[in-house]
């Protein structure tokens, strides 16, 4: 099973304390990147396709990837490499103020023929390079299973109905499709997410995911909605959650092809979303974007299914 994934990098960088003698903390990071990392940290075949200058934060956010196994495809080598200073609350959850550009021309090399592609945030909606990740997608789509994530940054989306219509389009090209409920609240925000849910799967997904924080999770399929409560943990940040939780979701589903994906029963759904939020708990127990790896995540479930009484 090989998967592709299309997107940003960004240097997240963490100021340090006013008065404080630290240096500020960079951290790599970028949606599409980290969900790249977390399926590398799980030891399957990935791809990304991405733009990273040939500059310190470019190079320790590549070394970063590779170092977790991904294979990185710089598609164009723009002026400096992303940026995003991130804000964090007094829970650990953070705002983003970015500096960055998306304008990748081209397509995956010749000759690579993914089982699976993801794609999402910035790079999925932001002129010019969203038109090459675009018709990647379609390109590709005859044999390989999509998933989309959109990571909604309101200050990079534009006008709102416009960057309603991208979404949708990038929902429609989906087999998977996964938001939070403040993407949601951003993008619709008189509608429930339960409401959009629904809604997104008719536009073609067979499955969509929505996270909600500490309010746990839930997943739409054709047949079945399932809801899943957050897994208690002490939160260092909740940079990278939502990624990891994709990353996640997308290696329990290897394999599954178009249509097995419309076929999954609530048991399927419920192990699902509590594996997936097991990887997001691991993340955010720890400061920056850093996934589990496989035996990270097995004992965070068997940790899981211990408190919950499900272990045997």
């Amino acid at each position: 099973m090989s998967f592709l994934v299309i997107g940003e990098c960004v240097a997240d960088i963490v100021p340090a304390p006013a008065g404080s003698a630290a240096a500020d903390r960079v951290h790599p990071g970028g949606s599409p990147a980290n969900v790249a990392h977390g399926l590398g940290r799980l030891g399957r075949d990935v791809t990304l396709l991405t733009q990273l200058a040939d500059d310190d934060t470019g190079r320790l956010i590549e070394a970063h990837l590779r170092d977790a196994g991904v294979r990185v495809e710089v598609g164009e080598r723009p002026p400096r490499t992303p940026s995003a200073v991130v804000g964090l609350d007094a829970h650990g959850g953070a705002t983003y103020r970015f500096d960055i550009a998306w304008t990748l021309t081209g397509g995956a090399p010749a000759g690579l023929a993914p089982d699976h592609v993801h794609i999402g945030s910035i790079a999925a909606v932001t002129a010019p390079g969203a038109a090459a990740v675009l018709a990647e997608t379609e390109r590709l789509r005859a044999r390989a299973t999509v998933s989309y994530d959109p990571n909604v940054r309101p200050a990079l989306m534009g006008e709102h109905g416009a960057a309603v219509a991208r979404v949708e389009r990038c929902v429609a090209l989906s087999d998977l499709a996964k938001a939070s409920d403040e993407d949601l609240a951003w993008l619709y925000p008189d509608e429930e997410p339960h409401t959009v849910a629904a809604r997104w799967l008719g536009l073609g997904p067979a499955l969509v995911l929505v996270t909600r924080g500490a309010a746990g999770s839930f997943a739409l399929g054709r047949k079945h909605l399932v809801e899943a409560a957050a897994l208690p943990v002490a939160v260092a940040d909740t940079v990278g959650a939502g990624d990891s939780f994709m990353s996640a979701v997308l290696d329990a589903l290897a394999g599954q092809g178009r249509d097995a994906l419309g076929t999954l029963d609530a048991e399927d759904l419920d192990g699902l979303l509590r594996r997936a939020s097991a990887a997001a708990a691991v993340t955010v127990s720890r400061g920056g974007s850093w996934p589990p790896d496989r035996d990270e995540l097995e004992a965070a479930l068997r940790e899981e299914a211990l408190r919950s009484g499900r272990a045997r």
